[in-house]
C-alpha cells in the first residue's frame, strides 16, 4: 500500500499542485492508516478493505481524537480510495460506505464593508508612529486573510512589493493590490522607522520599545480599536480573516484557490465558507 500512497501523493502534488504541507498532512493520515491495515491484515480475521476500514474508524474513536481530527482522516482515506479506484488500482471503492463523523461548526464571525471602515478609522485618526503602524496591520490582514499567528511573524523580507505579495513561507504567497502596496511601501520607508531602534531588527511590526510586537499585544489593539469603534466583541483577528475568505468567494475565487490563500492543508476547512459566500454583506 505504500507504493500506492506514494503515488496517489504525486498525483496531488503534481496534478493537483497541492502545496507541500498539505501533501505531509495527507501522507501522515495515509501512513497511519496503511500501517493499521498491515497490522490487521496480518492477523488474518478480517479480509475485507471496508472491514478494515471500519475498524480504523473504531480505533481513532478508542484513542480519543477530536471529531473534527477523526473527521479529517477519514476525508484523506476517502480521497486515497477514490484516486485507487480512478487509477484503476482497485475495482470497487471501500470507503463508499464509510461514515463520516460530523463535525459541528461554531458561527463565523463576519465584518460588513462599512464595520471594517469603522474599525479602520480608528486607527487612521491617529498620528502616532503605532496608530499608523497598526493601520498598515488592519489592512493587511483583512486585505490578505493572515493568521493574527501569521501577521506578527512577519519579516522586512517576506514583503514582496516588486510582485505585490507577501511570502508566509517557501510554498505560499498572498498577493495585494497596488494601493496597498504603496501603503506598504510608505510605511517600509518611513513609519515603521520612526519604531525602529536596532537597525539589525527584522520583525515587519514593532512595539514601542523597538522589537517584534506579540499575538497578545495585537489582541489588545484590536479590542481597543473595536470598543471605541462601537463593535465590541465582534471584530477580532479571525473575524477579518473569515471576512476576507467570504470576500474571495463573493468576487469568484475557486475553493482550491482560497485553500492555498488560507493556508489550509484540507479543503474541508475552506468548506465552511461556501455557504456564508452566498450571503453579501
Amino acid at each position: 500500500m505504500n507504493s500506492d500512497i506514494d503515488a496517489f501523493l504525486q498525483y496531488l502534488t503534481q496534478n493537483k499542485g497541492y502545496s507541500r504541507n498539505t501533501v505531509a498532512a495527507y501522507r501522515n493520515d495515509l501512513t497511519q492508516m496503511a500501517a493499521f491495515i498491515t497490522v490487521e491484515q496480518a492477523k488474518g480475521i478480517i479480509k475485507s478493505y471496508g472491514e478494515l476500514l471500519k475498524s480504523y474508524l473504531l480505533k481513532l474513536r478508542e484513542k480519543r481524537y477530536s471529531v473534527a481530527t477523526t473527521a479529517r482522516k477519514v476525508a484523506s482515506a476517502k480521497s486515497f480510495f477514490k484516486f485507487m479506484v480512478d487509477s484503476g488500482r482497485m475495482k470497487e471503492n471501500p470507503t463508499q460506505n464509510l461514515p463520516s463523523p460530523q463535525v459541528s461548526r461554531h458561527v463565523l464571525n463576519f465584518l460588513s464593508l462599512s464595520e471594517y471602515q469603522k474599525l479602520l478609522a480608528e486607527a487612521t485618526k491617529l498620528s502616532t508612529p503605532e496608530a499608523k503602524r497598526d493601520a498598515v496591520m488592519l489592512e493587511l490582514l483583512y486585505a490578505t486573510g493572515l493568521r493574527i499567528s501569521e501577521l506578527v511573524s512577519l519579516n522586512v523580507k517576506d514583503i514582496d512589493l516588486k510582485q505585490s505579495c507577501v511570502h508566509i513561507n517557501s510554498q505560499r504567497r498572498v498577493p495585494f493590490d497596488h494601493r496597498l502596496s504603496l501603503v506598504l511601501g510608505k510605511f517600509l520607508r518611513s513609519d515603521r522607522l520612526d519604531l525602529l531602534y536596532d537597525e539589525a531588527e527584522e520583525a515587519l511590526f514593532l512595539n514601542r520599545r523597538g522589537t517584534r510586537l506579540t499575538r497578545q499585544g495585537f489582541w489588545q489593539i484590536i479590542k481597543s480599536y473595536a470598543s471605541r469603534a462601537g463593535l465590541g466583541g465582534k471584530v477580532t483577528p479571525q473575524a477579518l480573516r473569515h471576512s476576507f475568505a467570504r470576500r474571495k468567494l463573493q468576487d469568484g475565487a475557486e475553493l482550491y484557490q482560497l485553500q492555498q490563500l488560507l493556508g489550509h492543508a484540507y479543503i474541508s476547512s475552506t468548506r465552511v465558507y461556501k455557504q456564508s459566500a452566498s450571503r453579501r454583506g
